[in-house]
């Protein structure tokens, strides 16, 4: 192989492969990253205040998302876009990793709504061609992590509550091809209050 040739494979290698060790977190420097973050989200990651979404357990390329769509003004948060202000994106995949390695705490779904939320979690409806929770949030709540949809097992039933009346209300947009809303739009405040309820406890 002539070397011109070998220079320019190094070269190309190279720049595809920087970007990828970059988007590696660490999750002891991420912990100390993240001391600010406890202060509303707890020191593992499971806050106390139910509309602060837990972020224990959550996969790390979620989080990034998010983190990168509070600074970027996608999602319009006032006291989240103060906190990621500073944050850099090594920052960023350093403080998603240490949140992803913890364990989320469980809560417990509401008895009486539980058969309502099972069907629309794990079939949807069918007829108003809403899609089933489960095809990407996985049956048991723990998401999809190369996908970067949520894991939603043991969250906050208020935050999950608000975050699908916000898709619903179009006051939320960050849903790549507008999925979350599409999903929401046709449902009633029963169903997503069944559904809220019934993730905080699925595992």
């Amino acid at each position: 192989m002539n070397k011109p040739l070998v220079i320019l494979i190094s070269t190309l290698f190279g720049l595809t492969v920087a970007p990828a060790l970059l988007a590696q977190g660490d999750a002891a420097a991420g912990q100390a990253k993240s001391a600010l973050c406890a202060t509303c989200h707890g020191n593992d990651g499971n806050s106390a205040l139910a509309m602060n979404p837990k972020l224990a357990g959550q996969n790390a390329k979620y989080l990034v998302k998010q983190l990168q769509d509070f600074k970027s003004g996608a999602r319009p948060n006032l006291t989240m876009s103060a906190m990621v202000l500073s944050l850099s994106e090594q920052d960023m995949h350093d403080i998603a990793a240490w949140y992803a390695s913890q364990q989320p705490t469980m809560q417990g779904a509401n008895p009486e709504s539980v058969e309502l939320a099972e069907s629309l979690y794990r079939g949807g409806i069918q007829e108003l061609s809403v899609a089933a929770c489960s095809a990407c949030h996985s049956p048991t709540g723990s998401g999809n992590a190369p996908a970067g949809f949520p894991a939603l097992s043991g969250q906050h039933q208020e935050y999950i509550l608000q975050q699908l009346k916000d898709f619903r209300a179009g006051v939320r947009q960050n849903d790549d091809s507008g999925m979350m809303r599409t999903v929401v739009e046709r449902l009633t405040d029963k169903e997503l209050e069944a559904l809220a309820s019934y993730v905080s406890g699925l595992n």
